[in-house]
């Protein structure tokens, strides 16, 4: 009787999901297990469950264009991007670009903070929907899957940036450059222009961030004043560019300054990308 009704209720569900989102997610490679998950913990029918959820976002409130995504190229490929907006939108508005704007459509991998599995919930969810801590050995492993990986260098540096340092790149790690190096990968700068704007933080309460165990806790025009709904992100509109694919050469154990010169070829890139997004845009909001 159970299972009757279980199949009733996803019978329902699947009739109210948008007939692109399944068929692209059959297009997929996704090499799973036969316990239909993938090595990761990836769940293509979470993401088909999940998607109906975002996609309003992508299409409606962030109202994303991407520009230049033919310039990423098959296979294994790090995305580089600058990261920004308080909460991570930038990631899933760039995991819904290359899931709906290519074809076929990418399965873009996240590199997560390592705190992020101590959540109860959300690590849950950021797995089943193929998000991995950035760990080498996982993206090693990826990228010999000739996997797509999205890689933020500033780290929470760059997503918890003050409204007054928006725009501006923070220091990048060189943990992606040994990567590249290592498995002979192209790097795609990617610069998302309108996150900095979803969450405009004026300070952190660091404190209170240590309190409960988070990497900041902005004060931003409506959080918290307005509680639990002034944390909504603003409807910004987001503007995603993807650049040239970069190639590199050399040693990845080479010293940090001669790894940090490559390094800042990517980050100067991006920089540039974001200048003539930004001055490419007439509003905010439109």
């Amino acid at each position: 009787m159970l299972a009757k009704l279980k199949a009733l209720v996803k019978e329902k569900i699947d009739g109210w999901i948008d007939p692109e989102i399944t068929e692209r997610l059959e297009k997929l490679n996704t090499r799973l297990n036969e316990y239909g998950v993938d090595p990761f913990g990836f769940d293509p029918d979470y993401l088909k469950y999940a998607m109906p959820l975002v996609l309003p976002l992508y299409r409606s409130y962030f109202r994303v264009q991407s520009f230049g995504i033919k310039n990423v190229p098959p296979g294994r490929v790090l995305l580089i991007s600058n990261h920004s907006g308080q909460i991570p939108m930038d990631a899933a508005m760039i995991f819904m670009s290359m899931f709906f704007e290519t074809d076929p459509p990418r399965n873009i991998r996240s590199m997560v903070e390592r705190w992020v599995p101590t959540l109860p919930l959300i690590s849950y969810v950021f797995q089943r929907a193929g998000q991995i801590v950035g760990t080498r050995e996982n993206c090693l492993r990826l990228l010999d899957r000739e996997e797509a990986i999205l890689v933020f260098p500033e780290g929470t540096r760059g997503v918890t940036k003050t409204y007054a340092h928006r725009y501006q790149l923070q220091e990048f790690g060189l943990g992606f450059m040994r990567l590249a190096l290592m498995t002979n990968t192209p790097i795609v700068p990617v610069a998302v222009v309108g996150a900095e704007e979803q969450a405009p933080a004026l300070f952190h309460l660091m404190p209170i961030a240590k309190l409960i165990g988070a990497p900041s806790f902005p004060v931003t025009p409506t959080f918290p004043l307005l509680g639990p709904l002034g944390a909504l992100p603003l409807p910004s509109k987001y503007r995603i560019y993807y650049g040239k694919p970069m190639l590199f050469s050399g040693d990845p154990n080479d010293e940090d300054s001669v790894l940090g010169a490559k390094v800042n070829r990517v980050r100067s890139t991006i920089q540039r990308m974001l200048r003539d997004g930004i001055k490419a845009r007439k509003n905010v909001f439109w």
